[in-house]
């Protein structure tokens, strides 16, 4: 059973934010190795089709994993405020309410996935040379829809009672099989597109696997049993409230993605494929100052829920200051890596060319994007459902998607590739903002105790 009472309360801010957020980062660093390894063997074939398909459709792929958000991060926060405050009881029947809530909704959507293939296939703007390979790639998806979304789920139910090692195993169950399936099934058996979707609906039913495992050997203070299942008093409601905005977060980021790839596509299919490898790329920097702060959103709502703001500032400081030196000497690795690592995906020189260019872009931000991303696990955590949903909706809604069509419009290609920079500016003084104003309203209500 865990007790991580001592990790939350007592320990140095320094150790305790590196237990929580080191094998959490291990965790994004290997998704990132996956969705290089994806790329790369795709790129193996040889066929720039094939890779352009696969950007096409990875958006809507991360539906899949956003939904399970919707239960992971909204029932993560959800448990560590209640273990916070001592309640066990309910902690359990938040976790077994996410359990079959995630499952649930994965077959309705693959339901309606596989039933609206030809719907999506049109809203993403696959053009007669990618079409095939990415209804292909979405159908074998679709089929691994519950697992995709209760494993995304459950990675993230298990830090918020502190089991962040756990988490990580699991995560790294399911992308090592990923990536050693990934060459086997693309390249072995010649399958490509499909071969790289198998072997993705094989990594996430492995680490399902291994997380309904560690429940049934009872190493959980949670639950996922039938009977400890429930969604009223506001069980259900608390992990929505969370729990829709940073969903809608990611849901928003694929139908950014989708504009991008839309406005993209008309320069050609080749633009589609490189910004597609840039942003495969690009996941390095992203991912891991994402691991950082997720990493300590268990902290947040720990000390949020026992009423420690004290301890919660420093948290909050010191993950800020290690977000920004990170994102920083990440920036410095892939500017000056930037040609070999789209090289590495594929030996196009037209990809290459537009892909250099696209990755300097991506990089504008990346040394204070991580404040970002902490101001918005902050929020998460102490379960401020407005200001996340705010947050949320401007990022990738209000902010980037016009942008697009405003610098599409005013400077052409190269104004459609500067767009993701110029949106994360923007939306990181809005982070500053928003979660900072929430501290002084904590102070002048009285809401947390300084202790």
């Amino acid at each position: 059973m865990k007790d991580n009472r001592q990790l939350f309360e007592e320990a140095p801010v320094a150790k305790a934010v590196a237990v929580m957020a080191i094998p959490t980062m291990i965790s994004m660093l290997v998704v990132v190795i996956y969705n290089m390894a994806d790329t790369f063997f795709i790129g193996q074939t040889g066929d720039p089709m094939q890779v352009a398909a696969v950007s096409l459709a990875t958006p809507v792929f991360m539906v899949f994993m956003a939904l399970g958000n919707l239960f992971g991060i909204g029932g993560s926060s959800a448990i560590s405020r209640a273990l916070g405050e001592k309640k066990v009881e309910r902690a359990r029947n938040i976790s077994s309410f996410c359990c079959y809530g995630s499952l649930g909704l994965g077959v309705i959507m693959a339901v309606l996935f596989l039933v609206g293939m030809e719907v999506i296939l049109k809203l993403i703007g696959a053009s007669e040379n990618t079409i095939s390979y990415a209804r292909d790639y979405l159908t074998y998806i679709a089929f691994g829809g519950p697992f995709i979304m209760f494993g995304t789920a459950f990675g993230n139910i298990l830090r918020g009672e502190g089991a962040a090692k756990e988490s990580m195993i699991g995560n790294m169950i399911g992308t090592i099989t990923n990536i050693v399936l990934d060459p086997v099934m693309i390249l072995g058996f010649g399958w490509g597109v499909v071969g790289a979707a198998v072997a993705t609906v094989i990594g996430n039913m492995a680490a399902s696997g291994f997380y309904l495992l560690y429940f049934l050997r009872k190493k959980s203070s949670l639950s996922i049993r039938l009977k400890d299942f429930k969604a009223g008093d506001r069980i259900g409601t608390g992990v929505m409230a969370i729990g829709i905005p940073a969903s809608l977060n990611n849901i928003l980021m694929s139908c950014a993605n989708i504009v991008l790839n839309h406005v993209l596509v008309s320069y050609g299919d080749t633009p589609v494929a490189a910004m597609g490898v840039a942003m495969k790329a690009n996941m390095l920097v992203v991912l891991l100052q994402i691991g950082l702060c997720s990493g300590i959103q268990p902290l947040i709502g720990y000390n949020y829920g026992a009423r420690n703001k004290k301890r919660l500032t420093r948290v909050f400081r010191f993950t800020g200051m290690c977000a920004v030196a990170l994102g920083t000497v990440l920036t410095v690795v892939m500017v000056l890596a930037r040609q070999a690592v789209i090289q590495a995906f594929i030996n196009d020189q037209e990809v290459i060319a537009y892909g250099i260019q696209m990755v300097i872009a991506l990089q504008l931000s990346g040394p204070v994007l991580g404040i970002l991303f902490l101001c918005i696990n902050t929020i998460q955590g102490m379960g401020k459902a407005i200001p996340s949903l705010v947050l949320t909706i401007c990022r990738q809604g209000l902010i980037f998607i016009p942008l697009v069509f405003i610098l599409d419009r005013l400077f052409g290609l190269d104004g459609a590739i500067y767009a993701q920079p110029t949106a994360d500016f923007i939306s990181i003084v809005l982070s500053l903002v928003i979660c900072l104003g929430i501290f002084r309203k904590m102070d002048k209500e009285g809401e947390v105790l300084i202790r």
